[in-house]
């Protein structure tokens, strides 16, 4: 499995700014006016993970290979787009087949960087693409409720999931984002999300962009977003758009010089990562051996059986056993027989709790 971001935001705000940054590519126009993104951008993006190069110094693997993120750069959403204005509202479509939302607000003030709105304002922002997504997957869910209805008349499971349609249409005409309805677990309302891919039901990560004077403290502008972040219980990061991109194509160490000149530990890339796994609850574990040294994205909480699926569907249904060994075990006996020997290889079954950094190999029949 990967990790699917979609990156939505008013215009001029950075996003193609970033997405050059996050997928080393300038492949995304950044340019000083409102829709210069007119097709969604789409690019495939390595997980930073040092974890990876420490087995690999010793395994001596012929590759490497990091877990995914996807990165979708839609264009800038305006006042309007679920009603045809602007370009955004295009590809909606593009965010919905996404699992997290990062949406990035503009932070900084630059006469030279027109606002769509005429001025920088953080949280008056954040209300208009969080109204435009609401009012879209409403024309969504009245799509779905008018099939519903005409089902309805000879079908009474068609019936009752039109009337929690409808319950779930009300309180989002209200202004509410899906992922606030109270009763989103139950079954028929479960099933609409799972169709319907709704927008607003997906978890939000909130971006505030900064310039590089404000990496190392946060503005007044940044303030703003943390709190309303917080108030939402969701996550948050600072970035700067514009240090990413000047990022690009430096060395390990150079990029660490760089970014200690700012103030900063990591890059945006690993923040945004870093947050859009805790979001969404995910975890690595790893696979290692002469072929390559592998890292593989799973859920936390996931058992041994389904953690092996994601490398085949046949590993999940033929599962007799894992061997696990700990990256700190791994890396503290510098090899696979070194902590057989040493008693840390463990053999689990089906109901082993996979943990983050487990070096696993599956053994299977089917």
């Amino acid at each position: 499995m990967g990790l699917s971001i979609g990156i939505v935001g008013l215009p001029n705000v950075g996003k193609s700014t970033l997405f050059n940054a996050l997928t080393k590519a300038q492949n995304a126009e950044a340019a000083n006016y409102p829709f210069c993104t007119i097709e969604p951008n789409k690019a495939i993006v390595p997980v930073p993970d040092a974890r990876l190069n420490e087995l690999a110094k010793l395994v001596n693997p012929a590759r490497i290979v990091n877990s995914t993120v996807d990165f979708v750069d839609i264009a800038g959403l305006v006042k309007g787009a679920s009603k045809g204005e602007g370009l955004g509202n295009q590809f909606l479509t593009n965010i919905r087949e996404t699992d997290a939302i990062l949406q990035v607000v503009r932070c900084f003030d630059d006469n030279d960087i027109v606002h769509v709105n005429g001025s920088v304002d953080p949280l008056r922002d954040i209300e208009i693409i969080e109204t435009e997504l609401i009012l879209a997957d409403v024309q969504t869910l009245e799509k779905k409720i008018d099939r519903l209805q005409k089902m309805a008349k000879g079908d009474k499971n068609a019936k009752a999931a039109a009337e929690d349609a409808e319950a779930l249409l009300n309180f989002m005409n209200q202004g509410n984002p899906a992922s606030l309805y109270h009763d989103k677990e139950k079954e028929t309302i479960k099933e609409i999300f799972n169709e319907l891919r709704l927008m607003t039901a997906k978890n939000m990560i909130y971006c505030a962009n900064v310039d590089d004077s404000n990496l190392a403290s946060d503005n007044d502008y940044v303030n703003k977003v943390k709190a309303f972040a917080e108030s939402k219980g969701a996550d948050w990061v600072k970035i700067s758009a514009k240090v990413e991109e000047e990022l690009v194509g430096l060395e390990d160490a150079e990029r660490a010089e760089f970014l200690d000149s700012y103030g900063v530990k990591e890059s945006g890339l690993e923040k945004i990562i870093r947050t859009g796994f805790h979001t969404l609850g995910l975890i690595s574990y790893f696979t290692a051996g002469p072929k390559e040294v592998k890292a593989w994205t799973i859920h936390r909480g996931w058992r041994a059986p389904q953690a092996a699926g994601v490398i085949h569907s046949d590993f999940e249904k033929g599962f007799i056993r894992a061997e696990v060994i700990s990256y700190a075990d791994y890396i503290s006996h510098k090899s696979e027989a070194a902590c057989k020997a040493a008693g840390v290889m463990r053999v689990e079954g089906k109901d082993y709790v996979v943990n983050d950094g487990d070096v696993m190999h599956f053994l299977f029949n089917v």
